[in-house]
């Protein structure tokens, strides 16, 4: 593979040099703003980590419905299968990979307009949005216990003052069709005045289609089906010159089926029960930023989210048929969680009269507090019995302080010294009579250096320590021993530059990471019996020690008006340095979900004409499943490709995804599920094939 992208990349370069004779009137590129910092009006040059900023024109070109379709321009970031979605994500080979049961405990934040959707990912739809911000690498000063591994930062469109409406629709193969609509404004001047001080934005978005498989039990083929819908309301208000208040609202309605594993890793299924992964969240986020003269900023972040899951499959994977003479043989599993997040932020952050040690120094301080209350009920059947039933409660509050110093050591010298303190208290009771109160008091932070060589180019070094709060697992058919797991620490180590070369119209990023994970929970399964699959249970437990080091790199070449060269490269070594269970030894051995590559390189055409035209090739390197066993996930190599035309006020674009219709796993579980001898085998949840459709826009 290896191989074949080195190839692709010279035959590119090749092409991008013989491209770049002409440069006349050649578009200049400029840094992107950061959201996802402390400070709102940082640009990308100035955060001394390892980001990257998908804006709304290459969320555009390179994607269609989900954040899953734009994941491949990322490096270093991995997701896990088992759901409709992608919900639960890996950073530099670190996150979890599933949730069946328990207390979430994440290691990946994911947030959408400042609402928190950790762990439950499924609602990021692309419709409507400003941009995607991932910051890997630990975020122990801005986020905390949700961010060990990094942070993934959704932010939608803003409102404007300005009127315009916006409608989009998809036509595609395999059932594929969406519509949507947004529209945005001023909503008048107040107290009798002529200036505008409110203004609005709506979106709403439908989406289906019946996925990719064939169930030859009920002869159709959308038991995997997809209809997801999305409606998002914004309010902007100008209350004073020195207060500003936003509002957002969110609705996402995912009912989407689940029908993805067979005992023959293939595309056509035999389940007799229908899957649902469905999820119903309903959230609000309220920001107030107050502005004290030349003193300071009060920044009030308020966000609740209330989501409605269930996750319900098959377990044996067939039907009484399929099974033929072993049958009855009939296992189904269903999960009802409901979840209700509130959290709260409040920052003070200095202006430049009010600098400290000689006006030489930034400051800012905050608090935080999160509630989070989650139910879970599990009911599991087995040949039309009750096998087992579990009703849970976890209630967990989170509160920090935290505080950052940003200062000027010289005109192109800035030292950044950030530290957070938080601890989470947490209560869970189940029906099984377990009742537990862990406390874990946990800090982190960072110490980076940020120096401009010049006005186009900045490296900085890092220093930072993440924490992620320990838990408890659940399986009564476990021992004392697997019970309970401590935190979990991240040390990194970091250098990177950030650049814009060749009169602005190269924008390179390059960083170098080495991590130490301490105390690092790992997620893993055993099957207490080996004749009797029922007894397959997942758990968690800390590890020793691991070592995560890599680097990464993207860029953006605007060879001349029309062309542009883009790509990104992670290359990862993520290694367990001393873990040994009761059954192996796995010092040494890699960490699961965390491939040696991943890669991106694409052109863009945009003709003066109006013609548009876009190639991405995304891939990864083979990597572990699991820690509990050895199978492995291939390498994959998706091309994905679009091709359209762009008029003043609409467009059109004809798209393929995975057009080689390249066969890869995004989840593997290797345990005994075929009778009568349950012999251990591979199973895969098999990644979308080829895809093809068209897209409308229309801006009036």
């Amino acid at each position: 593979m290896l191989k074949k992208f080195t190839h692709t990349a010279c035959l590119l370069t090749l092409s991008c040099s013989l491209m770049a004779q002409d440069n006349t009137d050649t578009e200049q590129l400029t840094d992107l703003t950061v959201t996802a910092d402390l400070r709102d009006d940082t640009t990308s040059r100035d955060v001394a980590t390892s980001l990257t900023v998908l804006d709304e024109t290459t969320l555009s070109q390179a994607g269609v419905q989900h954040f899953e379709d734009v994941m491949g321009l990322i490096p270093n970031i991995n997701w896990a299968g088992s759901t409709s979605r992608p919900r639960y994500f890996q950073i530099r080979g670190i996150g979890e990979r599933s949730q069946y049961e328990g207390a979430p405990n994440p290691s990946v934040g994911f947030i959408i307009d400042d609402m928190d959707f950790t762990a439950i990912g499924g609602a990021a739809t692309l419709f409507d949005l400003q941009q995607i911000e991932v910051l890997r690498g630990p975020q122990g000063t801005r986020y905390g216990a949700n961010a060990l591994a990094g942070l993934i930062y959704v932010r939608s469109q803003d409102p404007s003052f300005d009127q315009a409406y916006h409608l989009e629709t998809t036509l595609g193969d395999n059932g594929t069709y969406a519509a949507g609509f947004s529209a945005t404004g001023a909503l008048g001047s107040t107290n009798g005045g002529d200036s505008e001080r409110a203004a609005y934005r709506f979106a709403i978005h439908q989406y289906n289609s019946d996925g990719f498989r064939y169930n030859d039990f009920f002869n159709t083929d959308d038991t995997d089906g997809k209809d997801e819908f999305m409606s998002r309301a914004k309010l902007r208000f100008d209350v004073s010159d020195a207060w500003q208040m936003n509002l957002n609202l969110l609705l996402v309605d995912i009912n989407n089926g689940f029908d993805k594993w067979n005992p023959e890793n293939t595309f056509t299924t035999h389940s007799d029960d229908l899957g649902i992964d469905d999820q119903r969240s309903v959230g609000f986020s309220m920001k107030h930023q107050f502005t004290a003269a030349n003193a300071f900023d009060l920044v009030s972040i308020t966000a609740y989210t209330d989501s409605d899951i269930q996750y319900f499959f098959d377990g044996d994977w067939g039907n009484d048929d399929y099974w033929g003479e072993f049958a009855p043989y009939d296992y189904t599993s269903n999960n009802d969680r409901e979840r209700s997040n509130f959290t709260q932020e409040f920052r003070l952050l200095s202006k430049p009269d009010a600098a400290i040690f000689n006006q030489s120094t930034d400051w800012l301080v905050g608090v935080y507090l999160a509630e989070l209350d989650e139910d879970n009920q599990i009911d599991e059947f087995f040949n039309d019995e009750v096998f087992r039933q579990i009703n849970s409660n976890f209630e967990a509050t989170n509160w920090a302080v935290f505080g950052q110093l940003d200062s000027q050591l010289n005109e192109n010298t800035v030292l950044t010294t950030g530290l957070r303190f938080e601890q989470r208290s947490s209560d869970y009771v189940d029906s099984n009579g377990l009742n537990l109160s862990p406390t874990d008091d946990m800090w982190g932070g960072q110490l980076s250096m940020n120096h401009s060589l010049n006005a186009q180019q900045n490296i900085y070094a890092t220093i930072s320590r993440g924490y992620k709060a320990g838990g408890f697992n659940l399986s009564i058919s476990l021992p004392e021993s697997r019970r309970a797991y401590d935190p979990e620490y991240l040390i990194n180590y970091e250098v990177g530059l950030k650049s814009l070369l060749l009169d602005y119209r190269l924008n390179l990023n390059i960083s170098a990471f080495y991590s130490e994970r301490r105390d690092m929970q790992v997620s893993t399964s055993v099957q207490e019996d080996p004749t009797d699959p029922l007894t397959f249970v997942f758990f968690t437990g800390n590890a020793a020690e691991g070592e995560n080091l890599g680097l990464e790199m993207d860029w953006q070449y605007q060879i001349n008006r029309n062309w542009t060269f883009h790509g990104a490269l992670g290359l990862l070594d993520a290694t367990f340095s001393d873990y040994v269970t009761t059954d192996v030894d796995l010092t040494g051995r890699e960490q699961a979900h965390a491939p040696d590559y991943t890669y991106n390189i694409g052109l863009t055409y945009q003709g003066d004409t109006g013609w548009f035209a876009r190639a991405d090739l995304n891939g990864a390197d083979e990597f572990y499943f699991s820690d509990s066993h050895d199978q492995i996930a291939p390498s994959r190599n998706l091309l994905n490709l679009k091709l359209g035309y762009q008029a003043d006020n609409w467009a059109v674009y004809a798209w393929g995804r995975n057009v080689t219709d390249d066969e890869y796993a995004v989840r593997g579980f290797f345990f005994g599920l075929e009778p009568p001898n349950f012999e251990d085998k591979l199973y895969q949840h098999l990644g979308d094939p080829q895809h093809f459709g068209v897209t409308a826009h229309f801006d009036f």
